[in-house]
């Protein structure tokens, strides 16, 4: 039996030039586009506030400090794409960050990209260990991937045994991967954007990355014309992991210095980011380009707030009033395209 590839709004690859999918792409470049003014916004007005905001210094300063925090939401995306959500992500993240650090630390003379891969992989198994619970156990991925949050945090733990690696510990090369750049752009964040357009090409243009859009929006149907659900899912969770790994070693090699409670607490960081950015948690939404928008506003935020002197308590208040703001204004955009091709329906029926 065939079946029609399935488009970025789930919508049939054949499908008319009228059909749905037209007021659901300007839905998402509405909020794309509103993202991103609120980002050049708030850089303008922090900029004029205190100009130091964007010295050379400054700038590369926001750059690193969005560069975990987009990999993770380009990764997070995937994931929500097919409805589902990966709560576990600071913790595989903090897990092969030690995990990097560590094998460089036991192991002197490693080869800089060896250690990399390991820490990749790390990330990797826990991702695909998150993707086989889910599709084979059929329990809510909220649940499974909130156990192996505490799961990876407490193999963190133990694997660090209350100890702390530092930068005297690690190859000098590997270091240097966090302070080099090039055109002035430092080199993870050069990562980042690598990461960024692989997934976006991969969502956009081959046909297992745009079968994820049809689970999210119905997984049933997507079965029924012959997607492999399951497997894409794992694939789903599993390259996740593998971009929360690649993100604990970046960490690594910026910081320099890891024990077992970083990442702690970025999971909900990393979802806002891509809900803000237009990444559905119905599923079957949203595009890596939001994600790392969202991203960015995130980053943006932490790093403009305190130069205004607001209250650490209302920097996550502002984050807060963003998420719930996305949510409704993403609710309110489809109902209004909901009623609009109703309307058309009626006249051409």
């Amino acid at each position: 039996m065939t079946h029609t590839p399935a488009t970025a709004t789930g919508a049939p690859a054949g499908a008319p030039p009228g059909d749905s999918r037209r007021p659901a792409r300007a839905r998402r470049r509405f909020r794309e586009v509103g993202v991103l003014l609120a980002v050049v916004l708030l850089i303008a007005a922090t900029w004029l506030h205190n100009p130091g905001f964007l010295s050379q210094q400054g700038v590369r300063d926001l750059f690193l400090g969005a560069t975990v925090l987009v990999i993770l939401a380009v990764g997070q995306s995937l994931v929500l794409i097919t409805r589902n959500v990966d709560l576990s992500v600071g913790s595989v993240l903090g897990l092969s960050a030690f995990g990097t650090a560590a094998l460089f630390a036991a192991v002197p003379g490693l080869s800089v990209p060896v250690g990399m891969l390991a820490g990749v992989a790390i990330g990797l198994a826990c991702g695909l260990f998150n993707g086989l619970l889910v599709s084979t156990v059929r329990v809510p991925a909220l649940v499974v991937t909130l156990g192996t949050l505490y799961i990876y945090r407490g193999l963190d733990h133990w694997w660090a045994g209350g100890r702390q690696i530092n930068a005297a510990d690690l190859p000098a090369g590997f270091l240097q991967l966090g302070r080099t750049g090039l055109l002035g752009v430092p080199l993870p964040a050069l990562a980042a954007i690598a990461v960024a357009v692989v997934i976006g090409v991969y969502l956009s243009r081959y046909r297992s990355g745009r079968e994820l859009y049809a689970i999210g929006s119905n997984a049933e149907a997507a079965r029924l014309s012959g997607i492999p659900a399951g497997r894409r899912v794992v694939l789903a969770f599993a390259l996740n992991g593998a971009l929360a790994g690649l993100a604990g070693v970046l960490f690594t090699a910026r910081y320099g210095t890891v024990d077992s409670t970083v990442g702690t607490g970025m999971e909900l960081q990393v979802v806002a980011a891509a809900v803000v950015g237009g990444v559905a948690l119905t599923g079957g939404v949203g595009t890596v380009f939001g994600a790392v928008l969202g991203g960015v506003l995130m980053t943006t935020i932490t790093a403009a707030l305190p130069i205004w002197q607001v209250d650490p308590f209302w920097q996550q208040a502002v984050v807060g009033v963003l998420i719930l703001a996305a949510i409704g204004l993403d609710r309110l955009l489809a109902l209004r395209t909901a009623r609009r091709l109703r309307g058309g329906g009626a006249r051409g029926a």
